[in-house]
């Protein structure tokens, strides 16, 4: 079973009192599933990058010629190489398949990034996956746990999983105003 952010609150609040306001170290972008928030979570990561702010985690692109609607590829933001998370199953492929490997050595390759101690991390989804306890939900505990804010777009069908998960660690935004202010309190205390 998946930890929650809960599980670490010995070593959360540790990390709460050097930097102040606990509850807005995760922040949620809610979504529903027609309008996913990729341009909002693009500008963040393209903000931190110009005041030189070190990033961990993923946003996803669309390929330029996508052959179905499961075609998409994430982004590292420590490293910038794109990888695809599903199993290229065809065009007349009905659903999405997770490749679960390429999952896996994404996770592990953010859990490195972790290490450098990025300002922020920045997940593309609190998707299927985590909501059911697995992918890329225990990477938030432990950025968490070391003090990292996080930002995870999270689609409103997952968003009871989400508030199990994060609890009172959290705070659910749905525009680009109040990601911007998440975004300059949380970065403001960094620099």
């Amino acid at each position: 079973m998946s930890a929650s952010v809960a599980t670490f609150e010995p070593n959360f609040e540790a990390a709460a009192r050097d930097r102040e306001l606990p509850g807005l170290m995760l922040a949620a972008l809610v979504y529903n599933e027609q309008a996913y928030p990729a341009e909002i979570l693009k500008q963040v990561v393209d903000r931190c990058r110009l005041r030189g702010a070190r990033l961990a985690g993923v946003i996803q692109h669309r390929p330029r010629d996508p052959g179905h609607r499961c075609d998409m590829l994430l982004e590292d933001l420590a490293t910038g190489r794109q990888t695809s998370i599903f199993a290229g199953r065809g065009r007349g492929a009905k659903g999405c398949q997770l490749d679960e490997y390429a999952m896996l050595q994404m996770v592990s390759e953010i859990e490195l990034a972790l290490k450098n101690s990025p300002e922020l991390l920045v997940l593309n989804k609190f998707g299927k996956v985590e909501a059911e306890g697995m992918g890329m939900r225990d990477l938030i505990a432990q950025a968490v746990c070391i003090g990292i804010p996080v930002i995870v777009g999270v689609p409103e069908r997952n968003l009871g999983g989400w508030r199990e998960f994060a609890g009172e660690f959290s705070v659910e935004l749905n525009s680009s105003g109040g990601v911007d202010e998440w975004l300059r309190r949380r970065l403001t205390r960094e620099g």
